[in-house]
């Protein structure tokens, strides 16, 4: 491993970390910054790897009050209800996601010009639901309805489209059925353990005849700074959006849209 792609495979994860848990589009970043720096693995392997850093993270934080839920479950209603909250606002995007994989990964994926319209969108959208009024119904991500949690798992398949982000989908959902910041992004960090690791696992399977694992160093080095580097935003963000919004993603996601914009049209 030179030092070269040393350098891209600690970059890439630190790309994968930062943006996972923020409504930016951790994959659209990721495939931007592999188109311009002239990056691409066999059958995408290292950038499906490195997620697992992200979902580790997140286990990390979150694993005392996983941990009572699931030991409270046969005795808890409440924790019973939270867990079966989840597993519905999954099940949208695992359909989705097993039947239209091919079509995500060998169409959308290889479309740069797509992945940066749509953060520009996104962007948009995020700052217009980030402005409204609205008198928050659901403060606790533990507690959210039923039906509540299955329509943001339905928000969750927009993310299928490159650019779109599957936590930006799921907090933009979350807010607009009147959860609160704080809760929507919580929420968001719980649906995004089953769905990462169902993801990652399809992916993994349906790619497991050309997958290359000659790299592997370079897998462990953007494996472990994704890890790293998640373990903060999971830690800040919950803070932050509950004080200032989510308008400071909008603005990114805007910016970084237009510059790929331009730098796609111009020949880069």
């Amino acid at each position: 491993m030179t030092e070269s792609t040393t350098l891209v495979a600690a970059l890439l994860g630190l790309l994968e970390g930062l943006t996972e848990f923020i409504p930016v589009s951790s994959t659209g970043h990721l495939l931007l910054a592999g188109h311009f720096l002239g990056f691409n693995s066999a059958g995408k392997t290292f950038e499906v790897v490195i997620q697992l850093g992200a979902v580790l993270a997140l286990l990390v934080v979150y694993a005392g009050r996983l941990w009572a839920v699931f030991r409270d479950a046969p005795s808890d209603p409440q924790a019973r209800r939270f867990i079966l909250s989840v597993l519905l606002a999954f099940l949208p995007a695992a359909v989705v996601g097993v039947l239209a994989h091919d079509f995500i990964k060998r169409v959308l994926f290889e479309s740069p010009m797509l992945i940066a319209v749509m953060l520009i969108l996104g962007g948009i959208v995020l700052l217009f639901v980030d402005r409204l009024a609205v008198n928050p119904r659901q403060e606790d991500a533990m507690q959210m309805p039923l039906g509540m949690a299955f329509k943001i798992g339905l928000f969750q398949c927009l993310a299928m489209v490159p650019g779109v982000s599957r936590s930006g989908a799921t907090i933009v959902g979350a807010l607009w059925l009147g959860a609160s910041k704080r809760a929507a992004a919580e929420f968001s960090f719980f649906l995004s353990m089953p769905t990462m690791a169902a993801a990652v696992a399809y992916d993994l399977y349906k790619n497991r005849d050309v997958l290359d694992w000659t790299a592997w160093n370079e897998i462990a080095v953007g494996f472990a700074v994704a890890f790293i580097s998640a373990l903060f935003v999971v830690r800040w963000l919950l803070g932050f959006v509950s004080r200032q919004g989510y308008a400071l993603f909008g603005w990114w996601r805007i910016i970084v849209g237009v510059v790929v914009l331009g730098a796609l049209l111009l020949g880069f």
